[in-house]
Formats: C-alpha cells, structure tokens, sequence
C-alpha cells in the first residue's frame, strides 16, 4: 500500500507532460540547419542509450538477482575472479560507442560549421547583418537598403546568410527551428548560414544573459514564400524611416522592450562601421588602430588624439545600475504578448506580420 501511495503521483507525470503546452521545437525543425542538429541529437542519445538502459536495468535486477536472501545459492562462486567475456562487453560496448560518437561529432562538425556557406542549395543566398543590441536586435538588408529591429522576415528555400556583431557585451543569436546558436560580440564579426523550409511564425531570441532588458530581448521571425517577402520589403520601404548615423546612435540607446520598427535606408557602410566600434563621427575603427600598431603607433605625437581612440562606454566602477540609465531603461507599454510559439504556415494563405497586417491579401484571414 506504501508503494502504491508513492507511485500514483508519478503515473500522473504523463498526463501532466501533455498538459503542459510545451513545444518540442528542437524536434520538429522547420530549416535544413536544424534538420540536421536534430538528427545529430536523436542519433547521440540512441547510442548513449545503448548503454544506459543495460545499466538502469542491471542496476535492478542484479541486486534482487544476487540478494543474501534468494534461496537458491547454488550459483555462488567464491572462487570467481576473471571472465574474458565479461570485460570484453564490458569494455568493448562503450569504446565501440564512442568511436561511433566521435565520427558523428566529426562528420556534423564540419558538414554544420556556422561559417560554412549552404552551397548544396540551388536557389539565390540574402546577405542579412544582425546587430544584437541593449536590448534589442537590428536586422540590415545591405542588398536591399532596409532594416527592421525585432523582426526577422526571411523567404523559404534561400539560404541566409548572417553576418553577427553586437554594440555592447556578448549576446547569442538563436532561432532554434531553424539553426543552431552563434555568439555576437563586440569588435568582432561572426557567421551563421540557414535556410526556411517551411513557412511560419518562429520565436527567436538572445539566449546569453546580457543585463537588465535580457529577458525582453527577444524577436519574431518570419518565413514566406517569394511574393510574400518582395510585399514585405515594399512595406519597409513606404513605412519605415532612414537609418542615419544620428538615427542610429539614438537606436542604440539602452531600451527594453522595443517595438518593432522600420528602415527604408541604411547609412553606408553602417554595420562595418558597427563591427569596427567607429560609429561616431572621429573614432578610429578598430582595423586601423591595429593597423597603425603594427606599424609602430603615433608616439607621443598620439596622445592628443587619445579620444578617438578609446571604445569602452563606462568608466570602471559603472555599470548597468548607473543613474545614467534612468531615463533610458523603460519598457513598452504596447508590447505584444510574446513566447516561443512557432506556428507553421504550409499553405502559405495568410502570413501575420506587425499588429495582425497580412502579407498576402489573398485568402487572408486574422488570427
């Protein structure tokens, strides 16, 4: 009875797994990318598998097996020492494991390298930078001179690729439906290569603690057909206003919470500018500063021009808690209720983006 007591709780353990609204996004990708990952994850824990449920089950069965209490003895050795068969399993299984996870890890480490263009996809690449702000993300089109902050729009069936940096300290981009995570951080430029099979609704966000606003650092992204995707851009460019140089250093201000937004223009050369920390008009980009380095710096002589120079934004002693960021740090009040939902859209009827607008008015319906 004291068992039984103890095993109801746990026989509801199912039920409430169902209950729970929770999606298995990582299992059911919508992205080659992330076809793939999951395939390298299911395939991982089959073999670790192979090992674990021998254990749990040996870890049952061989004590009630071998109990002091059993009554037949019979098959008690006290003489027993070695057996060659024994070790061989014992040994042999895991190694043999382990040679196959080690292939695994090397085969999808390089067929997956982030940096690594999808050239097995027939079918044009856009060139998108993304730019993970405090606390917010800017997304550049450099081909077709636009940029939207919190929202994503990519069409199905090209391959993206990104090109990451961030304003401030290090933030990680993550769509998990369609790739896997890439860090962005300051002074530097990664790369991440993806592709939308599907269309839909996907949640994206910063997954690397990066202050206060972190947990409002998140963003939508869009998957749509070609048609789709060329109405979206129109709308940018009739909407949206021009991301200057002075646009943008009141963008990059410290804010939570932020709206999506749009941009028909792109200052040149903004997101290089970004990466090499040179936004402000007399700032040295970090590629010249190391280049006059190497060729021996300024001497002396370069102690007047110290202020172009220095990148860091605070004084040490300062920080996220400075009085400074009163005025800044707000959230807004118009902000949509957001979570990581990915709703799929395979007929492609109807494509919601920015307070219930469709894309395609055709067959158009409101959620």
């Amino acid at each position: 009875m004291n068992l039984l007591k103890f095993l109801k709780p746990a026989l509801l353990l199912p039920f409430a797994l169902l209950l729970s609204g929770c999606q298995l996004v990582l299992l059911n990708p919508a992205g080659w990318v992330a076809a793939q990952e999951r395939d390298l994850l299911v395939v991982s824990t089959i073999l670790m598998l192979i090992i674990i449920i021998p254990v749990l089950i040996m870890g049952v069965y061989m004590p009630w097996r071998y109990r002091a209490s059993r009554p037949n003895t019979d098959d008690y050795d006290p003489e027993f020492e070695h057996s060659s068969v024994f070790e061989a399993f014992i040994w042999g299984v895991p190694v043999l494991i382990i040679i196959a996870l080690g292939a695994l890890t090397w085969i999808y480490t390089h067929k997956l390298d982030p940096y690594k263009p999808l050239t097995h996809i027939d079918a044009k690449p856009i060139e998108v930078e993304a730019v993970s702000m405090d606390w917010k993300w800017l997304f550049i089109y450099p081909e077709l001179n636009i940029a939207s902050v919190n929202e994503l729009v990519v069409p199905t069936g090209r391959p993206v690729n990104m090109s990451l940096t961030s304003t401030s300290v290090m933030n990680t981009f993550s769509v998990p439906a369609l790739a896997g995570m890439i860090y962005s951080m300051a002074g530097m430029e990664t790369k991440l290569h993806f592709v939308a099979d599907e269309s839909g609704k996907y949640y994206g966000r910063s997954a690397n603690y990066s202050g206060p606003g972190f947990a409002h650092m998140d963003f939508t992204t869009y998957a749509v057909n070609e048609d789709n995707f060329n109405s979206w851009v129109d709308k940018v460019k009739s909407q949206g206003s021009d991301l200057s140089i002075d646009n943008y250093r009141v963008l990059e201000k410290p804010s939570v919470a932020n709206s999506v937004s749009y941009y028909n223009g792109v200052a040149d050369g903004l997101f290089d500018k970004i990466v090499g920390l040179c936004v402000d008009p007399g700032k040295v980009c970090l590629g010249d500063m190391m280049m006059q380095d190497m060729m021996g710096g300024g001497g002396l002589d370069g102690i007047k021009d110290k202020e172009k120079y220095v990148y860091d934004e605070f004084t040490p002693g300062e920080g996220f808690d400075s009085h400074e960021f009163q005025e800044t740090l707000h959230g807004n009040p118009d902000e949509p209720t957001k979570g990581p939902l990915d709703v799929r859209n395979p007929d492609q009827t109807a494509m919601l983006i920015k307070n219930g607008t469709t894309l395609n008015n055709d067959k158009a319906r409101q959620e």
